[in-house]
C-alpha cells in the first residue's frame, strides 16, 4: 500500500497499482472542487482509500478521513440492499403485491403493485400528486399515508419511470411492517453494525461536526434545486429539494432512505462491496450469492418517463452492461463489477450541474486501469 505524505492536498492509502484513482481526485480538487473521497474495494478490502479538499464552502475546515457527507441518492442503494437482505431471508417475497405488507396501500388502483415494482422505479408513483414541503417529507407517517392513498399515473410494471423521493418511503414502509423498524434503524442493526461502516440513515446529533457542507455548483446559491429532470425544470408536485434543505439540521436527523444518507467513500464501498462479492464480507454473512444476484435482473429496459433517457433498472439499482450502481444528486456515485468483485464509490460536497457531470464515471475509470493490474 502506498501511503500520501500529509504535505499534499490528498490523504489516505491506496495500492500503487491504483495510483491513477487518488491521482484524479487531485486533478478534480486542482480544478476547483471544494472536497471529497473516494474508495475502491476489491475481494472486499480496500485497495483505495484517499479524501481531499475541504468540509465548507469557505474552505477552512479540512476534509478529514472520518468527513461524511449527504450522499443523496446513492441512498438508495442502502435501501435496496436491506429489501433484497429481507428477501434472501424468505419475509419479503418480491412477487408479492405490496399490500400483504401495507393493507391501506391497495387504495385507488394499487391492489396489484408488486414489490418488485417499487424497486424497480415501474409503481407508477414517481411523486406525490399533491406539493409536498421539507417538513412533510421529515414526516414519515404524512409522507408514506400520502402514497397509500394516490392512484398509480401508468399501469404497475407495465412503465418505467424514476421515484426520485418516495421510492425511499414506499420501499421503506414495507421494510417498516415487515420487521418493525425504521429503514435506518435496519441497516445500523442488520448491516452497518456488523461490518463496521460510518454510514448513517437519521443522522444523530454526535456526528453534527464530521459533516462536510453541500457546496452549490459554481455560480448558483444553496437556493439551488434538485429535479430528476433536471436542474432547470422543478418536479410538477414542487416537491424540489433545495441545497439549503441539504444542509439542514431537519433534513440531516429525519429519514427520507432515497435520499438522506450520511457517509463517505470508505462506508459505502465497504457496504456495498458485500454485493460485489456474494452476499459475504470479512465473515460477514448478510445474504446468499444468489440473494445478491437479484439485484442484476432486469425489471425494465426502455425510455425513463421521468429521466428523459434509456434506462435498465433492476432490483434497487440501476444497471449498466455488468455491472449497477447509482449516483446522487450533485456527484457522488456508487459503481458495482460482482464479476470483478470490486465496488467504487465516489462521495463529495461539490456540486456540479448534472449536464456537466463526469467525475464519478472518470474515477471508476481509474480504477479498472488498476484492476488490470492487480488481475495480470
Amino acid at each position: 500500500m502506498g501511503s500520501i505524505p500529509d504535505v499534499t492536498d490528498i490523504h489516505g492509502t491506496y495500492d500503487d497499482l491504483f495510483s491513477a484513482v487518488p491521482g484524479a481526485l487531485a486533478a478534480l480538487l486542482d480544478a476547483g472542487d471544494a472536497g471529497g473521497s473516494v474508495a475502491v474495494f476489491v475481494d472486499g478490502e480496500p485497495v483505495v482509500d484517499v479524501w481531499g479538499g475541504f468540509a465548507d464552502g469557505g474552505r477552512t475546515v479540512p476534509w478529514r478521513r472520518d468527513t461524511i457527507t449527504n450522499v443523496w441518492s446513492v441512498t438508495k442503494t442502502m435501501t435496496a440492499l436491506c429489501a433484497l437482505i429481507l428477501a434472501d431471508r424468505g419475509a419479503l417475497d418480491l412477487d408479492a403485491p405490496v399490500a400483504r405488507h401495507w393493507p391501506e396501500f391497495a387504495a385507488a388502483g394499487k391492489e396489484k403493485v408488486l414489490v418488485r415494482h417499487l424497486l424497480s422505479h415501474t409503481a407508477g408513483l414517481p411523486e406525490w400528486d399533491a406539493p409536498v414541503t421539507l417538513e412533510d417529507l421529515c414526516d414519515w407517517q404524512a409522507a408514506t399515508s400520502a402514497l397509500a392513498a394516490q392512484a398509480p399515473r401508468w399501469e404497475p410494471g407495465t412503465d418505467g419511470g424514476y421515484h426520485s423521493l418516495t421510492q425511499g418511503f414506499l420501499v421503506g414502509e414495507v421494510v417498516r411492517r415487515i420487521t418493525g423498524r425504521s429503514v435506518g434503524r435496519f441497516l445500523a442493526e442488520e448491516v452497518t453494525g456488523p461490518l463496521g461502516a460510518d454510514f448513517h440513515m437519521g443522522l444523530s446529533p454526535e456526528h453534527d461536526d464530521r459533516v462536510a457542507r453541500l457546496v452549490p455548483p459554481p455560480g448558483k446559491d444553496d437556493g439551488y434545486a434538485a429535479s430528476a429532470r433536471g436542474a432547470d425544470a422543478a418536479p410538477a408536485s414542487g416537491t424540489g429539494i433545495r441545497v439549503r434543505d441539504g444542509n439542514g439540521m431537519a433534513w440531516r436527523r429525519a429519514q427520507i432512505p432515497a435520499a438522506s444518507g450520511f457517509g463517505n467513500a470508505r462506508s459505502v464501498a465497504l457496504v456495498q462491496s458485500v454485493m460485489a462479492c456474494g452476499g459475504t464480507l470479512n465473515g460477514v454473512r448478510l445474504l446468499s450469492g444468489a440473494g445478491t444476484e437479484r439485484a442484476r435482473q432486469v425489471q425494465f429496459e426502455g425510455q425513463d418517463r421521468v429521466l428523459g433517457m434509456p434506462m435498465r433498472w433492476g432490483l434497487g439499482y440501476g444497471l449498466f452492461g455488468t455491472t449497477y450502481g447509482w449516483g446522487g444528486w450533485g456527484g457522488s456515485l456508487l459503481m458495482i463489477d460482482p464479476d470483478s468483485r470490486m465496488a467504487v464509490a465516489y462521495v463529495t460536497n461539490q456540486m456540479r450541474e448534472p449536464a456537466e457531470e463526469t467525475r464519478g464515471l472518470d474515477l471508476v475509470l481509474s480504477a479498472y486501469d488498476g484492476l488490470q493490474g492487480l488481475r495480470r
